[in-house]
């Protein structure tokens, strides 16, 4: 009788690899706050804000509940709240998605691109602010093959 574990072998995170993931998660943490907070500052959420853009930039400035969901890495049922929300602020509005019965298209409201069009200058600001101003064209370069590696790399 055996009696080893068949439980995986932990490879705990090196010194170095610790001290980078702990940087990178504080980088996101203080970028995202900060970048949030100046959104909030005009009426926005970040999710608000990847709504709104993502549609903006889809032909006839629809996506379907699915495709946002996915893209946001949210649930349907998450983004179908947080789009109810929306709807009842005049930024978007609801159509039956022939295509999927239980779907439904995410289409951007007039009020929803003003708002887009009014906000977007604050937004890119804060962006370069706690962000792409604070870093040379080498980091810049260099954290967008990082994030390229990274991207969609779950298994």
């Amino acid at each position: 009788m055996s009696t080893k574990s068949s439980r995986p072998v932990t490879r705990w995170l090196a010194p170095e690899e610790e001290r980078a993931w702990r940087a990178y998660r504080r980088m996101v943490i203080a970028v995202q706050a900060r970048t949030a907070q100046d959104l909030a500052e005009h009426g926005l959420s970040e999710p608000d804000y990847e709504v709104l853009s993502t549609l903006s930039e889809r032909p006839g400035n629809t996506s379907t509940l699915r495709e946002q969901a996915a893209k946001m890495e949210w649930s349907r049922s998450r983004l179908s709240r947080h789009a109810t929300r929306m709807e009842a602020r005049g930024l978007v509005r609801r159509a039956p998605d022939p295509a999927d019965g239980r779907g439904c298209f995410l289409i951007l409201s007039e009020q929803g691109l003003e708002t887009l069009r009014s906000i977007a200058p604050a937004h890119v600001t804060s962006v370069r602010r706690h962000f792409v101003d604070r870093l040379t064209p080498e980091d810049l370069a260099a954290l967008e093959r990082i994030a390229t590696k990274l991207d969609g790399a779950a298994d």
